[in-house]
């Protein structure tokens, strides 16, 4: 009996040979079969080969959603350099520092970032290729780059290379696949590193749901920077299903792509949702899934899903990119458990710890922190992941999320550094102090909230103002939507830091 790699590649070079005619990926008009997606993901292999890209590199990933950046992907992860993407929002001064922490082999733009990564390239001394954007997209050949570029024309490289599979070895199972980016307390990016053999296990944990649903597919709603994007679409193509790609989170996007492709499977955060929920009904007749989670999930919004969706099962879903989707609520229990993320899901324990943070157990969690020794241990003591959430269980099993051990802000999925947004906003005209917090949001599970100290005199600022003066410097997911204004910031007396939250309480009830 031959042992099977549970590799990424894995995923594609099988639904590659079962399926290769079946629509792999769409975004908007563009489309790749799977035996295109396979083909498309070989030459870009092997122009990286050609461009000195040897196992155990990293690659960074700086584009708008982009089929070539699905080819990218699998053509990494055939030769075992990890695939890092990057926020398209980041500002300049934001990707810096996390270039020279992920000391990448080489930057992957597309067409829109060219000039700006050549900029960063240059003063880093990382090495600059360029990939799709206008000439991107559909057919056998989505790795196209229009006009004269900075740095490695990659979209030619890859037209001029051979489909065939490259000649270099299969990666390990340990091997890093992945690199996503999270944000800690102090702003300091952590690069989460995800094995092949945890890719592949995350991806096949869904496939079996999508074996009897999601036949012509899923739509992703997450960007492909984040790793909720990923894990979507690799267990639709684990079920060699279409994963259906939007450029934006709204409402007529989603819909449109739902009722074009007769998609199956949705899965919305509870703001995305909202968003659909109070837009005009379009009919969806092929959903049978209405899922979501990341962050608390009203009882109001399961209800409006069910009223909206009759025909489609919904799951609240709760996880990390540190772990993947690890706790779930069922259909059948979404109202007799108001407020819970339900039970761990096969594959995964979880128990509360004495000081009752979530602890979670699973061979689907994260190699840990790249480059970070110390936070790796601390998050994966004991053999346990420490989620930073606290937890109550009830006597049947069911977990309930009670709040954050944490500072860090998690809003609509992503992490937020309040250190990072306090010390672009203290320079803000008349502001005395200032201390960023999270609080609770039904849409967004948390919102950014700014807590100012004014001079005296100084009126209090909106929150579009406080967001003018951050402008480009943060992406827009770290800008305050709230603004709460005091007399003075808690602190504490031996240290004077501020007690962030003291705050959150105060505030948040």
């Amino acid at each position: 009996m031959v042992a099977v790699a549970l590799i990424v590649d894995d995923v594609l070079a099988c639904a590659a040979a079962g399926s290769p005619s079946h629509p792999a990926v769409t975004l908007g008009d563009g489309l790749l079969t799977f035996g295109e997606l396979r083909r498309s993901a070989n030459r870009l292999a092997n122009a990286l080969v050609g461009l000195g890209v040897v196992p155990g590199d990293r690659v960074c990933w700086w584009s708008e959603i982009d089929l070539a950046g699905v080819a990218l992907y699998f053509g990494l992860n055939r030769l075992g350099a990890a695939f890092a993407p990057l926020n398209p929002a980041y500002a300049d001064a934001e990707l810096a520092p996390i270039l020279e922490y992920l000391a990448p082999r080489l930057l992957v733009a597309d067409a829109a970032h060219a000039e700006a990564a050549s900029v960063l390239a240059g003063t880093l001394g990382v090495e600059l290729a360029v990939l799709g954007g206008a000439a991107a997209g559909g057919g056998d050949d989505p790795v196209g780059t229009a006009g004269r570029v900075p740095g490695a024309d990659l979209g030619a490289l890859a037209k001029a290379s051979s489909p065939s599979e490259p000649d270099v070895a299969l990666p390990g199972e340990d091997d890093i696949a992945t690199i996503f980016l999270t944000s800690g307390s102090t702003g300091r990016p952590k690069g989460v590193m995800i094995s092949q053999r945890a890719s592949w296990l995350r991806t096949h944990a869904g496939a079996a749901a999508h074996a009897t649903s999601g036949g012509r597919g899923e739509v992703v709603m997450f960007p492909l920077f984040h790793m909720a994007g990923w894990n979507f679409a690799g267990m639709a193509w684990s079920a060699h299903h279409t994963a259906h790609l939007v450029r934006r989170a709204e409402a007529d996007e989603i819909l449109g792509a739902v009722r074009r492709f007769g998609a199956e499977t949705l899965y919305c955060i509870p703001a995305v949702w909202r968003r659909i929920l109070e837009a005009p009904a379009v009919e969806t007749p092929s959903l049978r899934w209405a899922l979501t989670g990341t962050s608390q999930v009203s009882s109001e919004l399961l209800h409006e899903l069910k009223a909206r969706f009759p025909a489609a099962r919904t799951t609240v879903n709760y996880g990390s990119t540190e772990t993947a989707r690890a706790v779930a609520l069922g259909d059948e229990d979404l109202f007799t458990r108001p407020g819970s993320v339900g039970k761990p899901i096969p594959g995964v324990r979880g128990r509360i710890a004495d000081d009752g943070e979530l602890l979670l157990r699973t061979d689907r969690v994260m190699t840990g922190y790249f480059d970070l020794p110390d936070e790796t241990a601390a998050a994966l003591a004991g053999g346990w992941y420490h989620t930073g959430d606290l937890a109550e269980q009830d006597g049947e099993g069911y977990l309930y999320v009670v709040g954050r051990k944490k500072e860090v802000v998690r809003t609509g999925g992503e992490t937020v550094s309040p250190a990072e947004v306090e010390a672009v906003l203290a320079g803000f005209p008349g502001l005395a102090d200032v201390a960023v917090i999270g609080l609770p949001d039904e849409h967004w599970g948390e919102i950014v909230c700014a807590v100012v100290v004014m001079e005296d005199g100084v009126a209090v600022p909106e929150a579009s103002a406080l967001r003018a003066h951050i402008g480009g410097r943060l992406a827009p997911f770290k800008h305050p939507r709230r603004v709460e204004a005091v007399d003075r910031l808690p602190r504490t007396s031996a240290t004077g830091q501020v007690q962030r939250a003291a705050l959150a309480r105060r505030l948040g009830g």
